[in-house]
């Protein structure tokens, strides 16, 4: 008997279409964002945070979006039941662990601090996806000499799946930017997939990500905007494709007191240029600093709209970085728009995995099942 004959490109799309996604955690949706790059299907969402579940949903229409306590038991229902619906075969996310200290080991993972992840692990349980991924802090492995970890993966393990883990630094992955996170990849069966390396050597830098964005003072700028300037950079080109608009480049209103200050500091400086008695009760170095045009970022957080928060000051702009620009540091595309006031967005930008390390862990996963 003949056996069918499957052309490679109709296998190679089998496997880019394979991924049916479940987000927890999801937030505004960089996991997701990268991973739709790759092809696969982000088809369902949850998160408590209703402003950044409206983000995703508006960046994801076809994506079924809940709003809710996943340790509410209707909710919880309602995840494990649209995922069936939807043959989720993969759960992305990063649950929230405040517990992993050495003052908690006595605990470990049944800190109540870190219920959020005993319910990543009860969906996972549910569900039994053929993988699933776990984005967290880069201390989550160093933590009290890694108890923890060794407990996620007594957890995992009793469940049947393999697990591989370690620190992706997103610079290493077209990123502009130096943030480092434990990247946890947990496959069913007995064969696991590590983690991806970094193969570009081209490094992104500040300058590459948002010198077409270098205008606008203090309080100038709007929610909906044309482009001013043409791309300069191949990573420019790269996430204006598409966008015909430039959407959240607006910038923070300083205050009167905090532009004199801004105005001491020369192009790509720092605090130390200002007198003293000015520094404020923030004792760190990297307050009141620029970022550098031929540097990646610090790692973006959560006020980055903040001069007086580290070094996310404009590298010669007298003002602090806008939540485009913020956007484009963490490697979303322009067409993704951010929803709700400055506070919640920014929240939404410095929370996001980046897309770019998002897409190089999907396409890993990807090139790797289909080559075993």
């Amino acid at each position: 008997m003949n056996e069918k004959v499957v052309p490679k490109n109709a296998r190679l799309n089998e496997r880019e279409n394979r991924f049916k996604i479940l987000d927890l955690f999801c937030g505004a949706g960089g996991f997701s964002c990268g991973f739709d790059m790759v092809g696969f299907s982000t088809e369902v969402a949850i998160d408590f945070d209703d402003k950044a579940i409206n983000t995703f949903q508006r960046n994801f229409p076809k994506t079924k979006c809940i709003c809710g306590d996943i340790t509410n038991e209707e909710i919880k229902e309602q995840i494990i039941q649209f995922s069936k619906e939807r043959n989720v075969n993969m759960v992305i996310g990063g649950p929230p662990c405040q517990g992993f200290s050495l003052k908690g080991k006595n605990l470990g993972i049944k800190d109540p601090r870190n219920f959020l992840f005993l319910e990543y692990v009860d969906v996972v349980k549910r569900l039994k996806p053929e993988c699933f991924i776990i984005e967290n802090v880069k201390n989550l492995l160093n933590a009290a000499r890694g108890y923890f970890i060794k407990q996620i993966y007594e957890e995992f393990e009793t469940l049947g799946y393999t697990l591989n883990h370690g620190i992706l630094n997103a610079y290493n992955f077209g990123v502009p930017q130096t943030r480092e996170r434990t990247i946890i990849i947990g496959r069913l069966g007995k064969k696991g997939i590590p983690l991806p390396v970094a193969k570009n050597s081209i490094k992104t830098t500040v300058r590459d990500a948002i010198s077409d964005l270098n205008y606008f003072e203090s309080g100038e700028g709007n929610d909906v905007l044309d482009y001013k300037n043409p791309a300069f950079t191949e990573y420019q080109k790269l996430l204006r494709k598409n966008s015909e608009k430039l959407y959240n480049h607006k910038a923070t209103n300083h205050s009167a007191f905090a532009l004199e200050k801004l105005r001491m500091i020369p192009p790509e400086g720092d605090k130390s240029f200002m007198p003293k008695e000015l520094y404020g009760k923030q004792k760190f170095t990297t307050t009141w600093a620029r970022l550098k045009w031929d540097s990646p970022s610090p790692t973006i957080d959560t006020r980055f709209d903040t001069p007086s928060n580290g070094r996310n000051s404009h590298p010669i702009l007298n003002r602090s970085i806008t939540p485009r620009e913020a956007a484009r540091i963490q490697s979303f595309p322009d067409t993704f728009i951010f929803y709700g006031n400055k506070c919640s967005i920014c929240k939404q930008i410095g929370n996001a995995v980046p897309p770019l390390l998002a897409k190089a862990i999907g396409e890993h996963i990807k090139d790797f099942l289909e080559n075993e």
